[in-house]
């Protein structure tokens, strides 16, 4: 045990350093929030990666390999996808634009796109974004206190409180900077952890029947690409897994970054750092699951009971069967790394949002930068002490929950109120402000509404709980706002000036 604490100390001290040295370099708010905007395409890279993939990936997407088998492929592919489109497609004309207005949030983007005359979509958009990115982050501290609770046997809420402490800690002081270069520590980490456990077990696995013949044994859906009969519900179940790769193509947490990033030629190599990260690492975790499964369940054997709720804990049980304690140690700190990498991003853009684009765009447009970027620290602890109260709530309340769809819902509520605004922002001219409001409230209240009403209608509520509720949010978001746009359209000329480019 004390070489699993010496481990997590060294850890814990290389971020707290991180955000020492970052502090330095925090002058205004631009550097606070988006790193000055100068940072190198590795870092910016890693740090979406980092990002985006949060403990969903790390607990989540193997836990959900374990339970569902190759099924849990699609899910890889859908993130293929999305970050394929948000680095190959959209990244660039963001990157463009963005420099264009010197945006530094997403709100001070879309006010600048749509030359707002009002604080109307400024105010949507930036009380949407905080009231889910809390949620998200009250996920990912729940996470945190499982994480110390696996692998260390501490007592749940005082492991949750723990990181939230330490997380905190080098963001508090390093606001963006140390975010994106924690990320890129983080973000090696989770690579490194997550690739070389599957190969690493597989060479410990030689005897008994071969991974395939096992797991048919075991039940014969886990080795069914579709994960059983082809019905509505398994095509269902397979769309809502590829459509999680729509929150990549506009979530204000991971297109700050391309914000940040030094320049255009910066997204053209990050953009394949990214994606190679992705595959690798997001198959990797589905194989770790997959072979969890193999090797600690027989047939007939529940895998709720051997491998925890929704197969969340299959990745600390094959570390600790893989390797040796000092190793063990190092994957705690990857858990961490994938947690925490998600909670620094996430806070910085709701601080973000409640300080910059609330505070002084609308109501103290005249404050002093000094004094913006000290109470920007403030906002940042008051929202992270609310999504820390929310987290021990949902701990509290629901106990059968899962780390996979706790997350997804954060996700999901971000990514249906900001993806269909910024791709229809970047491509189509006649998009208008009014467009972009009815995109932004449709996706905000369609995540609830297709969570907890649609999927209580017996008819078709079990097609919709399989699909989940991102792609027909998204759908709807985008409908609305090109609908509205046709009927009260806009233009934008430097939209024009790009699609002329192509």
């Amino acid at each position: 045990m004390l070489t699993k604490y010496l481990i997590l100390a060294l850890y814990f001290l290389v971020l707290l350093l991180i955000g020492f040295i970052s502090s330095k370099q925090v002058k205004d708010l631009k550097d606070y929030y988006v790193g000055g905007k100068k940072l190198g395409y590795w870092v910016v890279a890693f740090s979406t990666r980092a990002t985006g993939e949060s403990a969903w990936l790390l607990l989540g997407l193997t836990g959900l390999g374990a339970m569902v088998g190759v099924s849990a492929f699609w899910v890889v592919l859908g993130e293929i996808i999305g970050v394929s489109v948000a680095w190959f497609v959209l990244a660039k004309r963001f990157k463009w634009l963005t420099d264009k207005y010197d945006s530094i949030t997403i709100p001070d983007y879309l006010v600048s796109r749509f030359k707002s005359k009002t604080h109307t979509l400024r105010l949507i958009a930036a009380l949407s974004l905080a009231i889910f990115v809390i949620i998200y982050v009250s996920a990912q501290i729940d996470a945190t206190g499982s994480a110390f609770e696996a692998f260390l046997g501490w007592n749940y809420y005082g492991g949750a409180l723990f990181g939230f402490v330490i997380v905190l800690a080098y963001i508090f002081f390093g606001g963006f900077v140390a975010v994106a270069w924690s990320d890129l520590f983080q973000g090696i980490l989770m690579f490194l952890g997550l690739v070389l456990l599957p190969i690493f077990a597989l060479f410990n696995m030689t005897t008994g029947p071969s991974i395939l013949d096992g797991l048919h044994t075991i039940d014969p859906n886990l080795v069914n690409i579709w994960g059983g009969n082809l019905d509505i519900l398994t095509i269902a179940t397979i769309a809502g897994y590829v459509l999680i790769g729509l929150g990549f193509m506009g979530s204000p947490q991971i297109f700050v970054r391309f914000m940040s990033i030094r320049d255009e030629e910066e997204i053209n190599k990050g953009r394949w750092v990214a994606l190679f990260y992705t595959l690798l690492s997001d198959a990797a975790a589905v194989t770790i699951g997959v072979f969890g499964r193999y090797l600690f369940t027989e047939a007939g054997a529940d895998p709720e009971i051997v491998l925890g709720n929704n197969g969340q804990n299959v990745l600390i049980q094959m570390v600790e069967s893989t390797f040796p304690l000092i190793i063990v140690g190092f994957y705690i700190a990857v858990v961490l790394s994938a947690i925490m990498s998600t909670i620094d991003s996430l806070l910085v853009v709701a601080s973000s949002a409640v300080m910059r684009d609330i505070y002084q765009q609308i109501f103290n447009p005249h404050a002093k930068v000094e004094n913006l970027t000290s109470l920007s620290r403030i906002v940042t602890l008051g929202m992270a002490l609310l999504a820390l109260a929310i987290a021990m709530t949902v701990a509290f309340t629901t106990p059968d929950r899962t780390i996979f769809w706790f997350v997804i819902f954060g996700w999901s509520g971000i990514a249906a109120t900001f993806c269909p605004v910024i791709v229809l922002s970047l491509f189509w001219q006649k998009y208008s402000e009014q467009g972009a409001i009815a995109s932004m409230i449709v996706g905000f209240l369609s995540v609830p509404f297709f969570k907890f009403v649609v999927t209580r209608i017996d008819t078709i509520g079990p097609v919709f709980d399989r699909l989940d509720v991102l792609g027909p949010s998204f759908l709807l978001s985008m409908l609305a706002g090109v609908i509205v746009s046709m009927i009260k359209p806009g233009f934008n000329q430097d939209v024009a000036e790009l699609n002329s480019r192509d």
